[in-house]
């Protein structure tokens, strides 16, 4: 016999899921709101100038303080008081995650063939396959694609990054990692299409484009009060940020003719000039009336 639950529990249960889903959401906003602003102010923000900064988004105040929670429980906030406001502070290891960060997301590196290949072998015991999961998840947002079972290849370039991400992860007793040349056999440009999802990621960025063109074409008509660009901006660049961190950045030699990534660069470059700066004027603003 199936027993059927109804009434509030029955909304419950549903909304449950969906709950997730949205805190899931909330979490990079929020990180990108302390990424931008939280640095410059003592790497702390109070709890009401975030609510009201997230509130403007769109999110109400009873997700948020569940996001910043969970931000907290992953060790990615702390708690800290600053005089009689009750806030949260980047932990330290967030802070070099998002140094390491502005860089991918603002600079976008390239890679030239004289780089040449970086090549990561790791094998972890059954006993710790926890370890094997975060191992290919913290590949995978490097931006390694996979050449065989157990190798991970990406452009020679990542090499420090990628020493100095393993370190804080502590996962170096379970890795090797290797620099060379592709001497034989098949064209690199072929083979790249192996080993990483190049058309997915073309699709992600097509997508950036589609959505984000006319917001670029609107603000160069029109212009955009401050308060406008920052309820564009977080979400925008909370959306691009991901994108670095999926492409490896291959020589454009080995990539698709006409890549999708170069012409959705160069609009993220013209929002980040149009949107930062009223969007941070806006941000500053709230953060110094709340305290």
């Amino acid at each position: 016999m199936t027993t059927e639950v109804s009434g509030p529990a029955a909304a419950a249960s549903a909304e449950e899921p969906a709950g997730r889903e949205r805190e899931s959401r909330l979490g990079p906003l929020i990180l990108t709101v302390f990424g931008l602003y939280a640095r410059s102010e003592d790497d702390w923000l109070s709890v009401a100038s975030l609510v009201r900064l997230m509130a403007e988004l769109g999110l109400d105040e009873r997700a948020v303080r569940s996001a910043i929670s969970r931000l907290k429980r992953r060790g990615v906030l702390r708690p800290e008081r600053h005089g009689k406001a009750a806030g949260y502070s980047l932990e330290t290891a967030t802070l070099e995650v998002l140094a390491e960060g502005d860089s991918r997301i603002f600079e976008r590196v390239r890679a030239v063939a004289e780089d040449g290949w970086l090549l990561v072998v790791f094998s972890v015991p059954e006993s710790e396959r926890e370890k094997r999961h975060e191992l290919r998840a913290t590949l995978t947002r490097l931006g390694f694609g996979t050449a065989a079972p157990g190798v991970w290849i990406a452009p020679g370039n990542l090499a420090d990054e990628t020493r100095r991400t393993l370190e804080r992860r502590k996962l170096t007793g379970y890795v090797d990692i290797f620099h060379g040349d592709h001497i034989a056999f098949g064209e690199p440009r072929s083979k790249v299409r192996q080993w990483w999802d190049l058309d997915e990621l073309a699709g992600l960025y097509a997508d950036f484009s589609r959505q984000y063109r006319p917001v670029h074409d609107r603000t160069q008509a029109e212009g955009v009060a401050p308060h406008e660009a920052f309820q564009t901006y977080i979400p925008m660049l909370t959306q691009w940020r991901r994108l670095p961190y999926r492409d490896p950045g291959l020589p454009l030699r080995l990539l698709p003719p006409g890549w999708s990534g170069e012409s959705a660069g160069l609009l993220f470059d013209a929002l980040n000039r149009t949107l930062s700066g009223p969007a941070r004027e806006h941000a500053m603003a709230v953060i110094h009336a709340e305290g």
